[in-house]
């Protein structure tokens, strides 16, 4: 057994946002390497960077309100609920925004760690287009 405290972990400022890694393709102590499994937390009324990557990620929302742009199209979301972020050959287009201009809303996502098998383009793509607002070099 591995037990990943998560207020052990470091809040990450990357240009996705603010993310707390508690399985990733670098991080090589774990029981299991098959997955990716992180926390995105996005301040009051901002939004995390918009990302192009092939997709197949489940996302349930812990705290918050808001909404994640897809492919074009926005898909509203509160506390409790879960996204399914559909994978695609040609990727997908993604950014999630937090709608409270005054409470930090928070996710928990999870997704097959493509990058050992199919590379760091995970097959489709990888491209940060847009970078959050939260990220500082």
């Amino acid at each position: 057994v591995t037990l990943v405290k998560g207020k052990d972990l470091p809040l990450e400022r990357n240009r996705q946002g603010l993310m707390r890694w508690y399985l990733h393709p670098a991080i090589t102590d774990t029981v299991i390497r098959s997955l990716v499994i992180f926390v995105q937390e996005i301040p009051p009324g901002s939004h995390s960077g918009r990302l192009k990557f092939q997709g197949g990620q489940v996302i349930h929302i812990l705290e918050g309100r808001g909404h994640t742009i897809l492919d074009g199209v926005r898909h509203d979301w509160a506390a409790g609920d879960t996204l399914n972020l559909p994978l695609k050959k040609r990727g997908i287009m993604v950014q999630h925004v937090n709608d409270d201009p005054e409470k930090v809303a928070k996710f928990v996502a999870g997704e097959v760690n493509w990058v050992d098998c199919v590379g760091v383009d995970r097959g489709s793509g990888f491209e940060q287009v847009e970078v959050s607002p939260d990220y500082k070099r």
